[in-house]
């Protein structure tokens, strides 16, 4: 490498995956989907993209998507609540046990977001002032607002994406809110400095031979890291997990005005709709849903 010129610093997987939490059994809560009816009890539910936060009380809340098993036909069936699961309280680490975090009711079904869409995905939760801040999608990106993490309030719709958005992501970064999120083959993002008000889209990625999903914006030690799932048609209908395909591909920039390229990709981690965690002391983790186990799973990350 030529001299002065700045080696990236690359994230990999340090051991094995913990499978942390699945969640319960439980009654759908509706309405009526394609296989799944009202006020059933199902025994297998499927947890998706999630979001960690750690609460005022001490303890990690892990909230995601989560519907009945349905099959590969209709995969997203009945995504129309989140679970929310708790640990223990402690440093993240000592909390990494298997099928050690509680399963707490279910949060924002349908009843409770009146006039919405019947899909409530991908929440993204971050804290400002004494307020929880729940972003969450499709369609239009909106938002609901908590002061436990337990009890939520929709607010409505933050911005329309004229294609659709959906997974949204955010990094709090020298006073601006940076939030990326998915439409078609491509990856936006928008900035606000009060998380009401926010920019034009900007296209900070483009994909070339799948969709990405679930994008991570990060920042560490100088660099922005973007990770982005893909969902790659060519293997839908193999026994790859269908629609939770765990490739994510892992890109760097030392700025954010300009486009990560894919053609400059620092490498493949195993996950499907990752979260990259920093926990009370600074070291990295890496979670994945229905890879390598049913639910949420958890791995140390590192750099070289």
């Amino acid at each position: 490498m030529c001299s002065g010129i700045k080696k990236p610093i690359i994230p990999y997987q340090v051991g094995e995956y913990v499978p942390i939490y699945s969640p319960s059994s439980d009654t759908f809560p509706g309405p009526d989907t394609y296989y799944l009816k009202t006020g059933q009890w199902y025994r297998n539910w499927v947890a998706n993209d999630h979001s960690f936060i750690k609460g005022k009380e001490g303890r990690w809340h892990l909230i995601g998507i989560t519907h009945p098993l349905t099959p590969l036909t209709r995969v997203h069936d009945g995504e129309h609540q989140l679970f929310h699961a708790v640990s223990k309280k402690g440093r993240l680490k000592a909390l990494l046990i298997k099928n050690s975090w509680k399963d707490q009711a279910k949060l924002l079904p349908p009843s409770e977001r009146p006039g919405e869409m019947l899909p409530g995905n991908s929440p993204y939760i971050v804290k400002k002032d004494d307020l929880y801040y729940m972003i969450y999608g499709p369609g239009s990106i909106r938002y609901a607002v908590s002061e436990d993490l337990y009890h939520w309030f929709p607010k409505g719709s933050l911005f329309v994406e004229p294609k659709g958005a959906r997974d949204p992501n955010v990094l709090l970064f020298d006073g601006f809110y940076y939030l990326s999120y998915c439409s078609e083959n491509k990856v936006l993002m928008r900035t606000s400095d009060d998380l009401s008000h926010w920019s034009k889209a900007k296209v900070i990625y483009e994909a070339k031979t799948f969709e990405p999903e679930s994008p991570v914006l990060i920042y560490r030690k100088g660099s922005f890291y973007l990770f982005v799932c893909a969902w790659d048609k060519k293997i839908r209908n193999t026994k790859i997990q269908n629609a939770y395909q765990h490739k994510t591909y892992v890109y760097t920039s030392d700025s954010l005005d300009k486009k990560f390229e894919v053609d400059e990709c620092l490498g493949i981690l195993n996950a499907h709709a990752p979260e990259i965690i920093q926990d009370e002391v600074g070291d990295w983790y890496m979670s994945s849903v229905e890879y390598p186990y049913r639910g949420v799973s958890v791995c140390k990350i590192d750099w070289k």
